[in-house]
């Protein structure tokens, strides 16, 4: 799961995001018309459009902003969380205009550049599946162009869609999200936790006994021993500002409840959550997406490729939990490629 505290430690400087685009991402000039914003009612507000959601609620607004034009392709990107923000998605810029990939940023509910509602019944992962099954309809997106593609609790969130909704989809990418919660809290236990230095370890896990979670001394300890190492691959002074820029906006209101206070678990809403049985129920072209560091354990993500009936599995050798940013230019040619060869009609696998 991404996580939220970390703003408290990250008042440093920003550095650019890596990468230059692998051979696989490199495909020249897009097509004029990718920039083309003749009779876009988008054009005015540069691709924002505030799209308003039904819940048993009430009606809230959701922020998108859409880049480029490609009737064929069109990529909705999901946040991870629950609670932050497209933000961090930022980093798609510097691969997918090439590629003419045409893709969506979109804040979910109660993020920061959408509303944020403080009834606490909203945050449950069935209402968060109707709210994308309603972003996709106002994007008038479809079978015939719609890839879903989430990170950490978006690719929860994706994979919950595609059960329900499978048959609006063209294609499906889960980044960095294993298919049960129980197993990701057992891959902590049995294999990150151990890497650790036992005296960091035992201090970390007395102030969670305490439950302590707003001791700066927690973030003290989780950055240098925990996310450098399984979260974004480098010094967090270098992290790139689209990512720092989640970490200050995430909404603790919605993670705290269903992810959990620890960063080293999960104990919320999402604790039982497991889809594994479930996989071999959706049938769209699905990639999968795990880092060798990573804070979910990358080989559970690659049996669950082989899953998934149109199952494909790309492993960022470099990266953590945020391989987008750590093996940038593999992890986006990746997808690319896997976009491409779907629209060509090419086998999945």
């Amino acid at each position: 799961m991404t996580l939220p505290r970390l703003l408290a430690v990250l008042a440093v400087a920003s550095a650019a995001a890596c990468g230059t685009p692998r051979d696989a991402a490199k495909t020249g000039t897009p097509p004029a018309s990718y920039y083309d914003t003749t009779g876009r009612a988008d054009v005015f507000a540069g691709g924002v459009r505030l799209i308003p959601i039904t819940t048993p609620k009430g009606t809230f607004n959701v922020w998108t902003k859409r880049v480029g034009n490609n009737p064929k392709i069109k990529v909705l990107l999901l946040h991870g969380g629950p609670g932050m923000t497209h933000e961090y998605w930022e980093v798609a810029d510097s691969y997918f205009p090439a590629a003419g990939v045409e893709y969506y940023y979109y804040d979910q509910l109660g993020s920061y550049y959408s509303d944020q509602p403080k009834d606490t019944s909203l945050w449950n992962t069935e209402r968060f599946v109707e709210e994308v099954e309603q972003v996709r309809v106002a994007l008038g997106l479809d079978s015939t162009n719609f890839y879903l593609m989430g990170s950490s609790w978006g690719g929860l969130l994706a994979m919950e869609y595609a059960l329900k909704y499978q048959q609006h989809l063209k294609g499906l990418v889960v980044s960095n999200m294993m298919s049960s919660i129980p197993a990701y809290v057992k891959y902590a236990e049995e294999v990150l936790m151990p890497a650790m230095d036992p005296k960091v370890l035992a201090e970390i896990k007395a102030i969670e006994a305490r439950k302590d979670y707003g001791n700066p001394r927690y973030m003290e300890l989780l950055v240098p021993h925990h996310y450098e190492k399984h979260l974004l691959r480098r010094p967090a002074a270098q992290w790139p500002d689209g990512m720092n820029r989640a970490l200050k906006h995430v909404n603790n209101d919605i993670y705290i409840p269903m992810q959990g206070p620890s960063e080293l678990g999960a104990s919320g809403k999402l604790e039982r959550w497991d889809r594994s049985a479930d996989l071999k129920r959706i049938t769209v072209p699905t990639l999968v997406i795990g880092g060798t560091y990573d804070t979910m354990d990358p080989k559970h993500m690659e049996w669950m490729a082989g899953q998934f009936p149109k199952g494909r599995f790309l492993l960022c050798p470099n990266g953590g939990h945020m391989a987008m940013y750590d093996d940038g230019p593999l992890y986006f040619g990746g997808v690319i490629q896997f976009l491409k060869d779907i629209d060509a009609g090419a086998p999945a696998k």
